[in-house]
């Protein structure tokens, strides 16, 4: 059985992947590290393939986790790498979002904003539905307010144009976060949103298993 490393999106940990049906794979789900100050998205990226440690490894990242495994790809070109609801590379991401760099609010994010924030979050990566929303929200209260800072500050200094041939994109024609209109998928899931693994699992279940199998 093909063992298939999963890193989540943003704040979020191997919950996020938790409605999939991954029984067609051996899936081990990448820890966090602790970024250094400033460090930059590749270098974390670099760091965090030395706990794969495979340079035939086989990568599914979401979101911000899809960021990280493109930058994989690029250094490790016979890795494998799937991205689902993410951006290989910073033109991807809405000018709408990258104008943040030059208005670093997000460095105030806070615990307290946080919980003031939970409801339009939801509503912006698409979880729906009581088991979902439930999910989203724990997985929110538990995620560390300093990563999400350092995280935010490296994703909108990122600068990567380069699309690895061993990168295969999914991508969700509704997404609200990363427009389907800006990135170049390989795959569409029609009215996927940002975080269709849980919306639409069942389809993404058979796609992975379609794409990682064969």
């Amino acid at each position: 059985m093909k063992k298939v490393h999963f890193i989540p999106g943003l704040g979020a940990d191997s919950r996020s992947f938790g409605f999939l049906d991954l029984s067609f794979c051996d899936a081990r789900f990448v820890d966090w590290i602790k970024p250094h100050p400033n460090e930059t998205l590749p270098s974390y990226a670099e760091r965090m393939f030395a706990s794969i440690n495979d340079e035939n490894a086989t990568i599914v990242g979401m979101s911000f986790g899809g960021m990280l495994a493109t930058e994989i790809a690029k250094k490790h070109p016979n890795t494998k790498v799937i991205v689902i609801a993410s951006a290989k590379t910073y033109l991807e991401i809405p000018a709408y979002l990258r104008m943040w760099r030059h208005f670093p609010v997000y460095k105030l994010h806070t615990n307290k904003i946080k919980n003031y924030s939970a409801g339009f979050v939801l509503r912006i990566l698409g979880a729906k539905g009581a088991e979902q929303k439930k999910l989203q929200q724990e997985i929110m209260r538990d995620h560390d307010s300093a990563f999400i800072r350092w995280a935010l500050n490296a994703i909108l200094n990122w600068k990567n144009t380069e699309v690895p041939k061993n990168v295969i994109h999914i991508h969700g024609s509704a997404d609200k976060l990363l427009p389907y209109r800006y990135v170049k998928a390989d795959h569409t899931i029609n009215n996927g949103e940002h975080v269709m693994v849980m919306d639409l699992a069942e389809e993404i279940s058979v796609l992975l298993k379609k794409l990682l199998t064969t």
